[in-house]
Order: C-alpha cells, then structure tokens, then sequence
C-alpha cells in the first residue's frame, strides 16, 4: 500500500488499515522517543498519544507528503509536549516505604524511580478534584484534617474519606504498575 493510499485510506476511517499501520510502525515510534528521552514510560505514553492523535486528526493528514513523515513528526511534537508537560509539574515527593534509597550509580534504579514517580504524578493528576485537592494539602503540604477543611470549607469526616479513597486508590494503582512490570 504506497503512502498516499494508506493516507486517503486513514481519512475515509478505514480502522483496518490503521490497526495495520498501528501494528506495522508502533515499535518505530516507540524506540525513535526511547532514543531521545531514554524514559520507557515516556516512550510509551508518547508512543500511544502519537497514534491516539493520528485518528483523531487524520482528516488533516497531507497525502503530498510521506506518511512515515507526518507520522514522526506526531510523535516528535506529542514527545516534546510531554517533556514540557513533566518540566513545568512540581514533582510530588511522595515517601515511597519500601522503595530502598538508590545508588548514584545505578542508572537503571534511578530511571525506574523516576518512572514510578511520573506514574504517581499522573494518578493524582486523575484524582477528582476535590479529592486531589484534599491529597495535596494533607501529604504534600502538611496541612491538618482541621486546616484542610477550613480551607476547602468541607467538613473533616469530609477531609478524611477523600484521604482514605485517596490512598486506596494509589495503592490499588501501584499493585497494578508492580504487576505489569513483572509481565515486561
């Protein structure tokens, strides 16, 4: 299928052909952002944006020009916005127990830290509102229950589910990280 065909193809929303290119051009993308960033959770989450963002804007696709083309440079554009996205986020501090204090040395320890603290940034990034707002106060501002419902005038039985549906929540999504990463 020469490219034009696969880019007229993609905009009539031939989903055949784009589970094809899907599958064809996947590990591509994947290793080109793995190559720039040397992060395999930003490669993947760029990865699976830039495919996200190729259906979704595929009647903008340019069939003057290569596919492979317009397709790198997604995922080039989606990398970038990532980058700055993780740049301009406060990192969280979250106190990881168990997790042991990394050697300077080992680079591979220190990348699944970071990975692991991207991924807790994301889930608290998910949490509703109200809920990431309480979370916040209490663990990364050292606020009270008393002070937190002062500020968010909610009531402190209020403060103390959204804390404990919190940390359920991050429990349960860490169990979930900790067994995919057995799976890799």
């Amino acid at each position: 299928m020469t490219s034009a065909s696969t880019i007229a193809s993609l905009k009539d929303g031939n989903e055949s052909v784009f589970a094809k290119v899907f599958h064809q051009h996947y590990e591509r993308v994947y290793l080109y952002v793995l190559k720039k960033t040397g992060s395999a959770y930003l490669a993947e989450e760029t990865t699976q944006l830039s495919f996200v963002k190729l259906w979704q804007y595929r009647h903008t696709l340019r069939e003057d020009i290569p596919f492979l083309a317009q397709l790198f440079r997604i995922g080039r554009t989606t990398m970038i916005d990532l980058i700055r996205k993780q740049q301009t986020s406060a990192p969280l501090g979250l106190p990881l127990s168990g997790v042991p204090d990394l050697a300077s040395d080992d680079i591979w320890q220190k990348l699944s830290a970071q990975e692991l603290d991207a991924r807790l940034q994301l889930a608290v990034r998910n949490m509703p509102p109200v809920r990431k707002k309480v979370f916040e106060l209490s663990r990364l501002e050292g606020k009270s229950n008393k002070e937190i419902a002062a500020l968010l005038s909610i009531s402190v039985k209020a403060v103390e589910f959204h804390i404990t549906q919190a940390l359920k929540y991050l429990r349960r999504y860490l169990a979930v990280i900790i067994f995919l990463a057995g799976l890799g």
